[in-house]
């Protein structure tokens, strides 16, 4: 009897896994085909389109690589961008999120002031920071640096206050016994146990900030983005070519080079 009760319950538990599994299958299945509704996706577009992408590409060869000179200051550039938006953007994120993170934080107003912040900062693109600095300070470089900086202030806010919160708490508690202060708990606890994490979230997002701050370009910020809008513009497509091949190296570079640097400090 009990092996026939048994039987029937693993029955009607498979019954109501297929069940739930084909409703999931069906949901998916809509929501995917509202998307191509809505995005209005016409693949036959790219068959009858792809002569003129062959045209662009055509004129694209060989790259003009007669312009790494004169591109040598806009690859600055766009090294600088992403240093100045990474570096401030951990000098800034690093006292919220000790505000942020709810298990240090000294007061509950200012935990609920430091999410607010760090939302709205991550809430808006950086590239709409970028066109409000633009409208502030006018073209370049400074603007670009801005908008990343302001950017990545709520992008590691967020990640350096959950690292914070999912700390060990043991070295804070017995520091807290011994009758520390909160900047001594802060300095000998908090900071020596999170560091290494910190570090390499902050290493990530300095290569963010390096594609970021090519699209940024786009808008005026300086840098490779900047000139490739300009060469995209005269219909410079060799020089176009050579520029996404600059683009293609420095990133990659910058890849290699973070993911050793995080090797070394997480």
């Amino acid at each position: 009897m009990s092996k026939a009760l048994e039987m029937r319950a693993s029955t009607g538990s498979s019954g109501a896994r297929t069940l739930w599994s084909v409703c999931a299958a069906v949901v998916v299945l809509a929501l995917f085909v509202q998307a191509w509704i809505v995005v209005e996706a016409r693949p036959q577009d790219l068959v009858t389109g792809a002569h003129g992408m062959a045209d662009i590409i055509s004129r694209a060869v060989p790259p003009a690589f007669d312009q790494f000179v004169p591109n040598l200051w806009p690859v600055l550039e766009t090294i600088d961008l992403a240093i100045f938006g990474t570096v401030f953007g951990v000098l800034l994120a690093f006292p919220l999120s000790i505000l942020a993170a709810a298990n240090v934080t000294p007061a509950l107003p200012l935990y609920y002031a430091a999410r607010a912040l760090i939302g709205v900062t991550r809430a808006v693109p950086d590239l709409v920071w970028a066109l409000l600095f633009v409208t502030a300070v006018g073209l370049g470089p400074f603007p670009g640096a801005l908008a990343l900086a302001v950017h990545s202030v709520g992008m590691l806010g967020r990640l350096f206050a959950e690292v914070i919160e999912d700390m060990d708490m043991g070295p804070v508690e017995a520091l807290t016994l011994t009758g520390a202060g909160r900047l001594q708990v802060l300095s000998h606890a908090v900071v020596p146990g999170v560091l290494p994490s910190l570090l390499g979230i902050g290493l990530f997002r300095f290569d963010e900030n390096l594609r970021s701050s090519l699209v940024l370009g786009f808008v005026g910020a300086g840098g490779i983005g900047f000139q490739l809008l300009t060469a995209m513009n005269l219909f410079q497509y060799q020089t176009v070519s050579f520029l996404l091949i600059a683009t293609f190296v420095l990133v990659t570079c910058a890849e290699r080079v973070s993911t050793y640097l995080r090797s070394l400090v997480t």
